[in-house]
């Protein structure tokens, strides 16, 4: 049997780098996406919010939902939290000192989570800039749920043919209404419509007018996690009323360093791999060529 050798070993490990290489190039850095020229929002102010519920109603009759009466005993809408019933709410925050109603619903995140996250595209970020729901699309697996860091994705548990459930904001209306349900009923202005770019800069204006009114003056949802459409002004701290500390960073930005990281780990042992499969296969065709000859050589000798 002829030995393996050194130019034979460079010559599987170069060619096995090169495949690995190739298998893992789509592993690239990955660049946040860019917020879309058009991109509408929402600005939340909580010291302008009376805590009324208009909007919940509001967004209840606009999207056709079942309101969430449960607590009241079918008598009114009582949502405690955003549920598969609820896309939009007010909720109470009360600390030793101070209070606040505060509006949850979802962010729509220049680079979301849940859209990065979902493996069949079921969720997209399409017009405006707006995170939509496909159900075409969609499993059922939830791991939009798992990956947005303001919990906002609701399942539809009690359904045969469950949804994800969540705001659209109103994209089914824009046209027709210039503005989603929750925006256009606010009694006080507590929170407006538009254009991100000029709602972000409505906001600062407000912190340059009222020093000292705002608990934290700058404007959540500027940067916070890459950056959100729905941008809120509070007089209490935004970790109060529900806000993450989120760094500047996206989580999808996150997940793909982690992927990087996690594809270049696996490459020496792959390479290992299939260097030992190559020589155990270029050893047993080499042994196969031999015993073939060695084979013909002796029925030549016997023929003589």
């Amino acid at each position: 049997m002829s030995g393996y050798s050194r130019r034979d070993f460079l010559r599987t490990c170069g060619g096995t780098g090169l495949a690995v290489a190739a298998a893992s190039s789509p592993v690239e850095a990955r660049t946040p996406p860019k917020v879309p020229a058009d991109a509408v929002g929402m600005l939340y102010d909580t010291t302008l919010c009376i805590g009324c519920k208009a909007c919940v109603a509001a967004c209840t009759e606009a999207n056709d939902l079942v309101p969430d009466t449960a607590l009241s005993g079918g008598l009114w809408q009582t949502p405690t939290a955003l549920n598969s019933q609820t896309k939009n709410i007010i909720k109470l925050y009360q600390g030793e000192t101070d209070w606040s109603f505060v509006k949850q619903q979802c962010m729509h995140c220049l680079d979301p989570a849940c859209v990065s996250g979902c493996p069949f595209q079921a969720l997209t970020k399409g017009d405006k800039g707006i995170v939509a729901w496909n159900p075409k699309q969609c499993i059922g697996c939830r791991y939009c749920e798992v990956v947005c860091p303001f919990k906002i994705p609701k399942f539809e548990w009690e359904k045969f043919n469950p949804k994800i459930v969540k705001c659209q904001m109103c994209d089914h209306r824009l046209d027709e209404f210039s503005q989603p349900a929750c925006t256009q009923v606010c009694p006080t202005g507590a929170v407006t419509f538009g254009q991100r770019r000029m709602l972000l800069n409505e906001a600062k204006n407000r912190i340059a007018k009222n020093p000292g009114t705002y608990h934290e003056e700058r404007v959540y949802g500027e940067k916070d996690g890459g950056g959100t459409q729905v941008l809120y002004l509070s007089h209490v701290p935004f970790g109060a009323i529900g806000l993450p500390k989120l760094s500047d960073k996206s989580l999808p930005s996150y997940g793909s360093k982690v992927h990087r990281m996690m594809t270049w780990f696996m490459v020496l042992p792959i390479m290992l791999y299939v260097f030992f499969v190559t020589l155990v296969r270029k050893n047993w065709r080499e042994h196969d060529e031999e015993a073939m000859q060695a084979e013909t050589e002796q029925g030549l000798r016997d023929q003589l």
